[in-house]
């Protein structure tokens, strides 16, 4: 989960903050290098991240959910996933990293959205909405033919393009677009969800 100080740029656009930083799903033809880029300007490292959320989340951690991936990793799942930073951009990448291994139980899910929603500090914990955010994409990518995104090695595809990684990984756009045109019209004061599609699209 990254939640990071309020300075970054974008490829192709300035980001006042982390709150702003997002490449969107569309923006197919960014290469994964040039994404992790506009990341990195904000600093981020593992031990920025605090211990509860490292234990949880981490491979290095105590490994009591699927889906564990490192901070690169989960990095290059927010760009591969088009989110940002977001409380509901992280909720959803958390869930589809979990669901995309096809090992999570329903125990596995409730447990998870315990912890995030109570032992999480603050600006990194789950709301309600955010919860349910979490449960679809676990669903989303339970019912996906997409790779375990967990077991996925990120640095030959680097100099590849978003677009690219995602068919080559089982990525369907398609399901995922109609995921995101759910989400903004169901949650129209979330600004994570209002730009996932554009008007235009």
């Amino acid at each position: 989960m990254t939640m990071l100080p309020d300075k970054m740029q974008n490829p192709d656009m300035e980001a006042r903050s982390y709150r702003d930083w997002h490449i969107p799903f569309a923006q197919g033809n960014i290469t994964l290098r040039e994404g992790l880029s506009s990341l990195n300007k904000l600093g981020a490292d593992d031990e920025e991240i605090p211990l509860i959320i490292r234990l949880v989340e981490n491979p290095q951690g105590l490994k009591i959910f699927p889906g564990c991936v490192s901070l690169k990793q989960h990095d290059c799942i927010h760009l591969i996933l088009g989110r940002g930073l977001l409380p509901k951009d992280e909720a959803f990448v958390i869930g589809f990293t979990m669901g995309s291994t096809k090992q999570m139980s329903t125990w596995d899910e409730k447990a998870f959205s315990w912890i995030s929603n109570h032992l999480y500090p603050d600006i990194y914990r789950f709301d309600h909405e955010d919860t349910q955010v979490f449960q679809d994409a676990v669903r989303l990518a339970a019912i996906s033919h997409c790779q375990p995104l967990d077991k996925v090695d990120f640095e030959p595809l680097l100099d590849n393009r978003l677009s690219d990684i995602r068919h080559q990984l089982g990525i369907e756009e398609i399901l995922l677009e109609a995921y995101f045109s759910i989400e903004k019209s169901r949650y129209p004061l979330a600004k994570e969800c209002q730009r996932l599609i554009s008007k235009g699209h």
